[in-house]
Order: structure tokens, then sequence, then C-alpha cells
């Protein structure tokens, strides 16, 4: 069967037929020589969004409400667990999910229209529970941005997990939200390994860009902790405790950490990039994630589907453990945002 060549700035050069696909296509190598193009564009569509808060029961988050002002992640990161839902607008979870990108335009008005509601209840809402706000398009479409300027308005408090450095642009907003106690940061760190970075998370912020980032919040006073996700066996496990130092020395103040997550159109991929970057260790991982997921690659169950089973997710708890303990890193008690002060412009607070 043949086997596309390397896209030069992606996570994957394979783009597999989602699981709705009424037909599977296969590609065969005829012989013949054919031109690969080793770059690849993005697309960005339009979305007009009739809700933008999305809730869930999930009692693996620290959040029941999450906005994604995007479908898709031009960060290419491989192992993203996001990649399956491009699915639902018969799109690829492969190439498809890096390239061709949808934005909610009017991702600002539908929150302001939600925010308003008379029986809104508030509590946090988290920004890039699914794909990250701060992607490159980001830039351009200014989604995250606006999103902000309707929270700080409406005095909502706010979560924001992300791996892009663009989140110093609205540094001014976040500092704002931040000395009302209306904003949170975690900063997504998996690698020191500028290589690693590369071909793991291609358009992805660089870690030392990661690690200024942290630093640049904290001096500005926002709350900012560290996030090692996903930690990967043979791949990236060995550099936790450097991830939580390097952290650290920048200023983060909590820290949190994920095994990595598989689930439908993830693995196959994942499987393939193991073949393509690491094929000599590619046995090894794919031992050690089953040996933690109950034998195979993905375990969906709450409470192990974040952390996985067995001695090796043991293990790497204890390590976590220590070295939390050995940094004196916070808990997320002690960066808990004030709901107290939410009040729609125009209506009047509470006297009491």
């Amino acid at each position: 069967m043949y086997t596309p060549a390397p896209v030069r700035g992606r996570g994957t050069s394979h783009n597999p037929d989602n699981r709705f696909a009424p037909s599977r296509s296969v590609v065969e190598d005829d012989g013949w020589y054919q031109e690969v193009p080793t770059t690849q564009g993005t697309e960005v569509r339009i979305e007009t969004a009739k809700t933008i808060i999305t809730r869930n029961t999930s009692p693996d988050l620290p959040f029941d409400r999450s906005i994604n002002p995007y479908r898709g992640c031009e960060h290419g990161c491989i192992y993203c667990y996001a990649r399956p839902s491009h699915a639902y607008w018969d799109l690829s979870p492969g190439l498809d999910f890096e390239t061709k990108l949808i934005a909610k335009s009017n991702a600002a008005d539908v929150l302001e229209q939600q925010l308003s509601k008379p029986g809104y209840v508030c509590a946090p809402i988290n920004l890039g529970s699914n794909t990250d706000p701060y992607q490159p398009i980001e830039r351009e479409q200014q989604l995250t941005r606006r999103l902000l300027e309707v929270l700080l308005r409406y005095r909502h408090p706010v979560t924001i997990v992300t791996k892009g450095s663009l989140v110093l642009r609205d540094l001014d907003l976040l500092a704002e939200l931040a000395s009302q106690r209306l904003v949170r940061v975690m900063i997504s760190l998996t690698t020191l390994d500028d290589e690693l970075k590369r071909v793991l998370e291609p358009r992805a912020a660089a870690p030392k860009a990661r690690l200024r980032a942290i630093r640049v919040l904290r001096e500005a006073g926002v709350p900012v902790g560290v996030l090692c996700s996903p930690m990967i066996p043979m791949i990236n496990d060995s550099e936790l405790e450097h991830l939580l130092e390097a952290a650290k020395a920048a200023g983060a103040q909590s820290a949190a950490y994920m095994m990595l997550r598989l689930p439908l159109e993830v693995a196959p991929l994942f499987e393939q990039w193991l073949q393509d970057h690491y094929p000599q260790r590619a046995a090894h991982v794919l031992s050690l994630i089953r040996q933690s997921r109950g034998g195979e690659l993905y375990d969906s169950r709450f409470g192990s589907r974040m952390r996985g089973e067995g001695v090796f997710a043991d293990l790497l708890a204890q390590r976590f453990a220590r070295a939390m303990r050995r940094l004196a890193f916070e808990g997320r008690e002690a960066q808990a945002l004030d709901c107290s002060a939410f009040c729609p412009p125009g209506a009047q607070m509470a006297l009491f």
C-alpha cells in the first residue's frame, strides 16, 4: 500500500476516512512517479454558531462548561484527542483536522446572548477544552480576544488551556481579569526537546516560548500553571520532573498531568506516527500503553482515562506527586476564581 510522504509542518501526512464515511478509499502505488506536495496550506471555513457554551458532566474535568471558538487545530499535535470530532463535519481526523479549520465567527455575540439570559448561573468557563484558542489562525480571526472582552465586561470567570505563545497578545485583558480574580491560565508543556516538539506538535510554540509565556503572565499578576500533557511512555515521560522544574522556575504556581489518550481514529494515526519517527521503539511504546489501558490502546472509563492504571501509570503518578511536594506547587483551591462579581452590563448588582 502507498505510504504518503511526510508533509512539512504538519503532524501527520495521512488523511484516513472518518468513522462515519459510507465508503473507504485505499491508495495503491502503481509504480509511476508522482509529485507529492511537501507543504499543505490551511483553509479556514466560517461557521455561524447558534450556541457557544458547551456543557459537560464529566467527573474528570474541573469545569462544567467550555467554549471552543475553533473546530480543528493548526498546531497539528499527533496525539490530539479532539481529532475524531472532525468526523461530524465529514472531514478526516488526519490532515483535514489540522488544515481544514472552522471558525465560529459570531462566537462573542452568541456568548453575550447566552450570558444575558435571566436564568444563567455563573461558573468558570474554560477556553481550550477541545482545540487551542490560541492556535495560529487566532492571530487574524481574533475570536478568543473578543470572547475575553465579553467575559471581562460581564465580570465572568474564565480558565484557559493553551500551548500557544499568542496568549501574551491579550496580556492587557488577562491582567485586568486577574486583578478581579476572574482568570487562571494553564500552559501545556509536553517536552523541552525542540526536535521532539517539531514532530510531535509541529505548529505549536517552542518550549522556550511557552516558558517565557509562563514567566510574563506571572509577572503581570496572572495566575498560571503548567499542564504536562500528554505523558507518552518512552517518548516524553522521562522529562516529567524536568518539565515541572522548568515551569516552576518560570513562575508556574500549579501543575497537572495526563496520560496519553488514543480514542477512535487517533490510535491508528499515532501508531503510524511511531512507525514514521520512532520505528525501533514503537512496539515498546504501544506495549506500555496497553499495559496502562487494560490491554487496549484506549480506556474511556471516567476515573482512569486521564491517568491510566497498572505499574507504569502508578509509577508516573508517584513521580508526579513527589515532584509536586518537592517543588511546592499549589493546589487548584489556592487559585479559586470569583463568581460573585458576575453582572451583565446594565443589570443591577445585588446589595448583599
